[in-house]
């Protein structure tokens, strides 16, 4: 069976207390790996290798840290195929997007590579005379990166090309569910010529290794994606340190059809929210907001393509839809579902294990209507394929439903009317509104939620700016003082 160490300072090394533990297919079951399980110990040789490696690149001016991305984004495209077979075998997603996003993710690196050499300061025109006064931007440091098991080196591009485009060094720990594509791609730094120390990473359990990385005080920032609740507990320990965060959280959006719009577009993207990824994301359009006058049609035309959905094994090309990543997700799914059953929602397709299917963890495409906005089902992240159908009134009821939530990272909307489209985009409380499309990204635009849904930007011109801090240099180009006891 494969070994993964940790990888630190250029190298990979065994854990410090020599422990390990297996990581499985979660299509097969089957274990497949060995992973370092990770501790203090190692999180503290990674910090110090870290900010060993701080010194190096920050030093650096920042054309060649730029180069630097550049070549990184030729080795990722060169081994996209093979990183993207070892995400499908970690984390059980279909092959078709895990390749797509290992292909695309090298974007992140060049356009910030691009990036690095154009962060200006300004020269402030003060109302002080015999002064000149400017900004710079400076990397904050080191910065620790702790990233989810749906889309491992995808969030982690989110992160990282930002940050080492500002100057920073990173040390990541990956979900212990998915740790194998990370500790890959590190190969990929050497080849690029990154000097050691820069990227480092360590695996193991959010307690173990997870909570030293956030606790450390040499860590100046914690960028972190996964649940809210995860998210609560990072900010509040990153607290007190006063420590830089950002957090990528859960979501519970609405994706709202008006009844203008293009049906079977408005159905395609109803599917696309929900049951790709096996509903396995943060952006999940999970409540389907319907206008009542299209409800019963909409359902039954969105139930009839649902049905076509082929579950199997995701390394093949017509599967739709993969197994759930873990079995403690697998089995909150299954426990959701039996929520909204109890609720008094009605179950009018799947709400079942699948049966036949190797591993254990297939669930079927679920749909309930009848559904209340104050349900659980309505209100909770599932993190799963159960879509919530929900019906409203008109413009101002679907708002008010929509808002009704704590989540608020993304929301789509389906209408012709365009005067519609960006009113609602007004009014929705999401970081990002879709108008007839669902699950669209790219480098170029800020990503990030409202409410518990997060604080931060990844992507985008935004994002670099949350890597750097901002210093006002000021000189006097007088050196008389007039009444040194008084503020100049």
């Amino acid at each position: 069976m494969q070994r993964y160490g940790h990888f630190i300072g250029g190298s990979f090394v065994d854990p410090a207390e020599g422990e390990w533990f297996e990581t499985k297919n979660p299509y097969t079951g089957e274990a497949w790996a060995e992973i370092a399980r990770g501790t203090k110990s190692d999180i503290e040789k990674a910090v110090a290798a870290a900010e060993a490696g701080f010194e190096e690149w920050s030093a650096l001016t920042p054309s060649a840290r730029g180069k630097a991305l550049y070549r990184l984004a030729e080795h990722i495209e060169a081994d996209a195929e093979r990183l993207a077979e070892i995400e499908v075998r970690d984390n059980g997603k279909l092959y078709a997007e895990m390749f797509s996003q290992t292909k695309y993710l090298a974007e992140w690196y060049r356009y910030y590579g691009g990036l690095a050499d154009k962060i200006e300061g300004a020269v402030i025109p003060t109302d002080k005379g015999g002064i000149f006064n400017f900004t710079r931007y400076e990397p904050l440091g080191v910065v620790g990166m702790i990233t989810p098991w749906n889309s491992p080196l995808l969030l982690l591009a989110w992160k990282l090309a930002a940050a080492l485009a500002a100057g920073n060094t990173a040390v990541i720990k990956p979900s212990e569910f998915t740790s194998a594509s990370t500790l890959e791609f590190m190969t990929l730094f050497e080849k690029a010529g990154f000097p050691a120390g820069v990227v480092n990473t360590v695996t193991g359990f959010g307690l173990e290794a997870g909570a030293p990385l956030v606790e450390h005080p040499r860590v100046s920032k914690i960028a972190f994606t996964g649940s809210d609740i995860g998210g609560q507990k990072v900010y509040e320990t990153a607290a007190k340190q006063i420590k830089h965060v950002s957090l990528e959280l859960g979501g519970k959006s609405p994706n709202v059809v008006f009844e203008d719009a293009e049906i079977d577009a408005a159905v395609m993207g109803a599917i696309s929210g929900i049951f790709a990824a096996t509903g396995q994301t943060c952006i999940a359009g999970s409540r389907l907001l319907l206008q009542r006058s299209l409800h019963d049609r909409f359902v039954e035309r969105l139930l009839e393509v649902a049905r076509e959905a082929k579950i199997g094994d995701p390394m093949l090309a017509d599967t739709n839809v993969g197994p759930v990543t873990t079995p403690a997700q697998y089995r909150k799914v299954l426990d959701y579902i039996e929520i909204a059953r109890a609720e008094g929602a009605k179950c009018v397709l799947g709400g079942k294990p699948v049966e036949g299917q190797p591993g254990g963890q297939f669930v079927e495409p679920t749909v309930f209507t009848g559904v209340s906005n104050e349900m659980r089902i309505a209100q909770e992240e599932v993190f799963g394929p159960v879509l919530a159908v929900i019906p409203f009134e008109d413009e101002d009821d679907a708002v008010r439903i929509a808002n009704a939530v704590d989540f608020g990272l993304a929301a789509g909307v389906w209408t012709k009317d365009m005067g519609r489209a960006l009113r609602m985009s007004e009014r929705l409380r999401a970081g990002t509104v879709w108008v007839n499309t669902y699950r669209a990204i790219s480098y170029t635009s800020p990503f990030g939620g409202f409410k518990r849904s997060g604080i931060g930007r990844e992507s985008g011109l935004e994002a670099i700016k949350e890597y750097l801090q901002v210093k006002s240099v000021w000189i006097a180009t007088e050196t008389s003082v007039a009444n040194p006891f008084i503020i100049r």
